[in-house]
Order: structure tokens, then sequence, then C-alpha cells
């Protein structure tokens, strides 16, 4: 059980965001969340939108960084994510 982030590269409200996922299960990344101070309201589905300080807050508890490209593998092979023609 991995939480995983990317990059921190989608401006926002003068911020630079990234994504943060499990790579097996939504439980463990909500709680993973909750540690953080995350609010729910970040939860987009299937990952979290968070924001730079945020990133470097989940790095230091353990969280691997990961580029784009593998956190969408990742939510794939968890089954956590569905192919664009089945949303």
């Amino acid at each position: 059980m991995t939480i995983l982030v990317d990059e921190c590269i989608w401006p926002w409200r003068d911020r630079l965001w990234c994504h943060m996922v499990s790579d097996t299960s939504l439980d463990e990344l909500h709680a993973f969340a909750r540690w953080l101070g995350v609010p729910e309201r970040g939860f987009q589905g299937d990952h979290y939108d968070i924001p730079e300080e945020v990133r470097a807050m989940a790095l230091d508890e353990g969280a691997v960084p990961v580029s784009s490209r593998e956190v969408v593998s990742a939510l794939y092979a968890a089954g956590m994510r569905r192919p664009p023609g089945s949303r």
C-alpha cells in the first residue's frame, strides 16, 4: 500500500497543485488525506488535488513521488479509474 504524488504543475488560484492517489484503496487515500489535514472537498473521485506545501508534507510522511503517467497507471491497476468512455 503506497500513496503516490505527482509533480505540482497545475496552476489554480495563484498556487501549483498536484494529484495524490493510493495504489490500492480509497480508504487508504482518505485516511492519509485526513492525517495531512486535507479537506474532503479536495477529493476528485479517485484522487485528491493538493497544493505544493501539502505535497511536501505528504512526502515527509512517506508518499512516493511519481510521474503523472504513473499516477494514472496506478489508478487503473487498482481498479479505481474507469476508461473515459465508461464514466
